[in-house]
């Protein structure tokens, strides 16, 4: 298999492009999931519970800036990222000021506000860091930084309320103002990143704004798997966003209740595992392998998740170690579908376009899908327990990320059996 050598240059790059772009996803998490780890416990809304309405509001403003970002993303250009970037983490902040100025229930909308801000951030980071040959070690280093900053910025928020003393209203708020300067640092160094090279240009095919013509032309050519792959993303996206959102109440029921340090030590090993399984993948040269061993890898994250619940429930294995074979079965399927999947796509079967497009595709009815959950959870399934909610979608889960994965593989294999067939009579006539 051809391999992709590296130099003291690409070092130096990597360096410099994990730095930047890690620092400033991490800082925009703090903007979104602390108010998470509160439970208002005495606050509710028509009868439902605060938190739930908060998380619901949340999501919906996130799904719809996602479904915005189809179009703003893929159309994106480079001079425009970085005004984008301050713009959005502005109104994130100016959203939760807001949010802990105005007295419950009425405080509510400027948590959608706040969705609606953050939502573009992804798109607007990764566009620095696709097409280029070592995407894989910048997007799964991009991709960790939300696995780990989700627990952290929790752990942050929590000991703010008891060093300061705030309340669950402004403690999202203080959180993100402590990070907002961080942000602003990260952000500059991001946009001051090397533009792909003509080596990068040649092996991942160059990255260009798409116009509404090319994005339909995409989506024509490669309609059923799209629709598939984004039906498994949406059942990823909803039961990553549920173990995401709902860490405290899943850690409470298994006996870890108050443990704040528990957040972040039980995703730094998801981290880091999924950071070098999945990073190797850069020094893998041919598109086509490296975009085939992706599905591999899903089989292997849905075979994950569902044995490790099935381990845990018959006690053969204990809480922690079940949170973290979970996370890492669920991260493994999420973090390619994030950024490097589609991007071996579009260098795989060049493609007019970005990888940004594709993903927020997914993104969108990911967040849908996950709102949907929550909806599900509190209205249709009220009387089930966080816990037991969550170990019925796991298994859920482990199913559909099979079947589709399979069908997937199955399909991109004859479509590029097809594709070299016809190049190499063109060839022949030629």
């Amino acid at each position: 298999m051809a391999a992709i050598s590296i130099q003291h240059k690409d070092i130096r790059f990597l360096a410099y492009g994990t730095f930047a772009s890690f620092g400033t996803y991490f800082c925009m998490y703090a903007f979104r999931k602390p108010f998470t780890v509160a439970t208002y416990e005495q606050l509710s809304f028509m009868g439902i519970d605060y938190k739930i309405i908060l998380i619901i509001t949340q999501v919906l403003g996130y799904m719809l800036s996602k479904f915005i970002g189809i179009k703003l993303i893929s159309e994106l250009r480079a001079n425009n990222r970085l005004p984008y970037l301050l713009l959005m983490i502005s109104l994130a902040e100016l959203s939760l000021v807001l949010f802990g100025l105005t007295p419950p229930p009425y405080n509510i909308v400027f948590m959608f506000f706040n969705g609606l801000s953050l939502g573009m951030i992804w798109g607007i980071v990764f566009s620095y860091l696709e097409g280029r040959k070592f995407t894989e070690i910048l997007g799964v280093t991009l991709c960790s930084s939300f696995i780990v900053s989700s627990g952290a910025v929790k752990s942050s928020g929590l000991l703010l309320m008891r060093a300061t003393g705030a309340s669950e209203i402004w403690m999202p708020a203080l959180t993100g103002a402590v990070f907002l300067i961080p942000f602003l640092a990260f952000a500059i160094l991001l946009d001051r990143i090397p533009k792909p090279t003509e080596e990068d240009k040649i092996l991942r095919k160059e990255r260009k704004p798409m116009s509404r013509a090319d994005r339909k032309k995409v989506l024509s050519n490669f309609f059923f798997p799209i629709l598939i792959l984004v039906f498994f993303y949406i059942s990823l996206t909803a039961i990553r966003d549920f173990r995401d959102n709902f860490s405290r109440e899943i850690w409470d029921a298994v006996g870890f209740k108050n443990n704040a340090s528990i957040y972040t030590l039980s995703e730094l090993p998801v981290a880091v595992i999924v950071l070098l399984s999945i990073g190797l993948f850069a020094f893998v040269k041919n598109n086509y392998r490296a975009f085939v061993t992706y599905h591999y890898l899903l089989i292997f994250g849905a075979l994950l998740i569902g044995l490790s619940t099935l381990l845990f429930q018959n006690q053969a294995i204990g809480p922690v170690l079940w949170m973290i074979l979970i996370g890492l079965g669920l991260y493994i399927c999420y973090v390619p579908f994030n950024c490097i999947f589609f991007d071996r796509m579009i260098a795989t079967f060049k493609i007019e376009g970005n990888a940004g497009y594709l993903i927020y595709i997914a993104d969108a009815f990911g967040y849908l899908g996950s709102m949907a959950v929550l909806l599900y959870k509190n209205f249709g399934q009220g009387s089930v327990s966080w816990l037991q909610f969550f170990s019925y979608g796991t298994y859920a889960i482990a199913f559909i990320g099979l079947v589709v994965a399979t069908c997937s593989l199955r399909y991109f294999k004859k479509k590029y059996r097809r594709e070299q067939l016809t190049l190499k009579n063109e060839l022949q006539i030629v």
